[in-house]
């Protein structure tokens, strides 16, 4: 059976996986109670943490983002944030940001898998669905379909 973690412990597990990469207050409240620590606890401790600015769900957003950007699309990443507890007006903030970079990000992306003209239209729907499920809107799906078209 396991055994109940001492409170001292929530802090120092706390910290290591802070140390290891930037984490949302809902993921590492999860982490946290998943490992066996009290809920009260786990939030006094992270309102601590919110308060030194050693958590912050606006930078994790950010390295979410930089990290994740070059494979997908702001509506996929909005919903990787949004599963990980981040609140809509941190991912709006953060996405506009990145909103002038996506036709050229869902190109890159588009260029790597087919790089050429799709054939004919079960090819072109291929295409559109492949840059769907890497959550490129279709408004910049449909711009870069046009664009190598017309090539």
């Amino acid at each position: 059976m396991k055994s109940k973690p001492e409170p001292g412990n929530l802090r120092e597990r706390a910290l290591r996986l802070l140390a290891r990469r930037e984490h949302s207050r809902a993921e590492l409240a999860r982490k946290l109670g998943q490992a066996g620590f009290v809920e009260h606890d786990i939030e006094a401790l992270l309102d601590e943490f919110e308060g030194k600015n050693w958590l912050s769900d606006q930078r994790f957003a950010e390295s979410y983002v930089a990290d994740h950007r070059a494979r997908a699309g702001s509506v996929k990443l909005a919903y990787d944030l949004r599963q990980r507890g981040v609140n809509d007006a941190i991912i709006e903030s953060v996405l506009r940001e990145n909103r002038d970079t996506e036709l050229e990000r869902a190109h890159q992306v588009w260029q790597k898998k087919f790089g050429s003209v799709p054939a004919d239209s079960g090819e072109k729907a291929r295409q559109i669905r492949f840059l769907q499920t890497r959550g490129f809107t279709l408004e910049a799906i449909r711009k870069i379909l046009a664009q190598t078209e017309s090539i």
